[in-house]
């Protein structure tokens, strides 16, 4: 006699936290993000990226103007660096400090003629930071973009305290189940 066909059970759904969450957008590559990384890993300069990961955003020190998506491009012509940037927004105050730190890298490797182009458009997304940026945001004390998950304790139970916070891209939010502010990097 045959058996009967066997029948799953669909399983239950968990619910996500918000570092599960976070991990699943750690998982996740944006196609402007692809691109980046594949125009970094393509080009025929990548040396002069590499020499640029030691330059840090000031606002946010623990990530480099690659992680979060700032550095657009670097190319050389003849003795000339041009480097591409794209502040996370328009108005900035870190832009200048920034290209200054820029110049200051690569000149202290050799290069004596560096310039830094300031690209507004398209604007900058959250959706350029590197896989890694949300984890070490979190890590430093800032819930990254689509999480407002208290980085301190993971806990969902948090409320916007301020449409801004430390800087004009990010807003002040606090945990209801810790007590601790967090500043929340929005997306953009």
């Amino acid at each position: 006699m045959p058996s009967a066909p066997k029948t799953s059970t669909p399983a239950k759904a968990t619910p996500v936290t918000g570092q599960q969450a976070e991990v699943r957008l750690l998982d996740s590559i944006s196609p402007q993000r692809h691109a980046l990384n594949v125009r970094r890993r393509e080009s025929p300069d990548a040396y002069l990226f590499d020499l640029l990961d030691a330059v840090k955003d000031p606002e946010i020190p623990v990530l480099s103007i690659w992680q979060l998506g700032i550095l657009q491009d670097v190319y050389r012509h003849e003795e000339r660096v041009t480097v591409v940037i794209t502040p996370t927004y328009s108005g900035c105050p870190a832009t200048s400090w920034i290209s200054q730190q820029i110049v200051q890298q690569l000149q202290a490797a050799g290069f004596a003629e560096v310039a830094v182009e300031v690209r507004l458009a398209p604007a900058w997304s959250t959706d350029w930071l590197e896989r890694s940026a949300r984890r070490v945001l979190r890590e430093y004390g800032i819930a990254g973009p689509q999480t407002t998950a208290c980085p301190q304790c993971g806990s969902q139970h948090t409320r916007r305290v301020s449409e801004f916070g430390s800087t004009p891209c990010k807003a002040l939010w606090q945990c209801l189940a810790c007590q601790e502010p967090f500043d929340y990097f929005k997306p953009l």
